[in-house]
């Protein structure tokens, strides 16, 4: 996974407002999850806590995790004392009971991971029967067709990509595969496919960003999923 402590308050700053994170993927996750007034939820590489605070807001009782100090620490300035965050690795087991949450988010961070079937693993495990598990990734298509040559789109392979946070450049480095290979890795985890989303950004950005917003309204950006662990 790349190394955000190098660069977290300059990627934090531009992930708080910014279109695609602020009027985009965060409230589609938002949407995604609902009610979740007094939900016991997991956000699975949580960062400076952005959705973690907005879970909150929303009556939810959020734990954070995240592979970043640095990040942690712009979460923990964020959130106060009184909120379980910890510094966790997504590709090893998770330092939770069976069964401990009542939904799982993750947020823009599995494309960061080559192997899948650990991590949902782990996800499944700490989920109550009847749990969700909400996901935001890279649009496969998106990973496929921007990349010059294009690739095999049905193999699994990693590329690098330059990002500008705040008036820094970070190369950050991801893992796209197909679709087939992101639903059968659910599946296979014990997840139940309950809902694929590719939804609009917030109204509330067109007139912030109204060039950006025009562009992602009408293109393909992120895609979203939301799964349930059957009893």
């Amino acid at each position: 996974m790349s190394d955000y402590d190098s660069f977290a308050e300059a990627y934090s700053a531009d992930n708080e407002n910014n279109l695609l994170n602020g009027y985009y993927e965060r409230p589609a996750m938002l949407a995604l999850a609902g009610d979740v007034t007094g939900r016991r939820i997991l956000d699975a590489g949580c960062g400076s806590g952005p959705l973690t605070a907005a879970l909150r807001e929303r009556g939810a009782d959020v734990t954070g995790i995240d592979a970043s100090a640095g990040m942690l620490a712009l979460a923990r300035k964020r959130l106060g004392d009184d909120v379980d965050l910890r510094r966790v690795d997504l590709r090893e087991q998770l330092p939770f009971e069976d069964g401990e949450f009542d939904a799982v988010v993750a947020s823009l961070v599995l494309h960061y991971l080559e192997d899948w079937a650990p991590t949902l693993g782990e996800m499944r495990r700490v989920l109550r029967p009847g749990g969700r598990l909400i996901v935001s990734v890279q649009h496969p298509f998106v990973d496929y067709a921007i990349q010059n040559p294009r690739p095999d789109y049905h193999a699994t392979t990693s590329y690098s990509e330059d990002f500008e946070f705040s008036g820094r450049s970070v190369r950050l480095t991801f893992w796209r595969r197909p679709l087939h290979a992101m639903t059968e890795a659910f599946t296979s985890a014990g997840f139940r496919l309950a809902a694929v989303s590719e939804p609009q950004p917030d109204p509330a950005g067109r007139d912030l960003f109204p060039e950006e917003f025009e562009a992602l309204s009408t293109r393909i950006g992120f895609l979203f999923f939301d799964l349930e662990a059957p009893a």
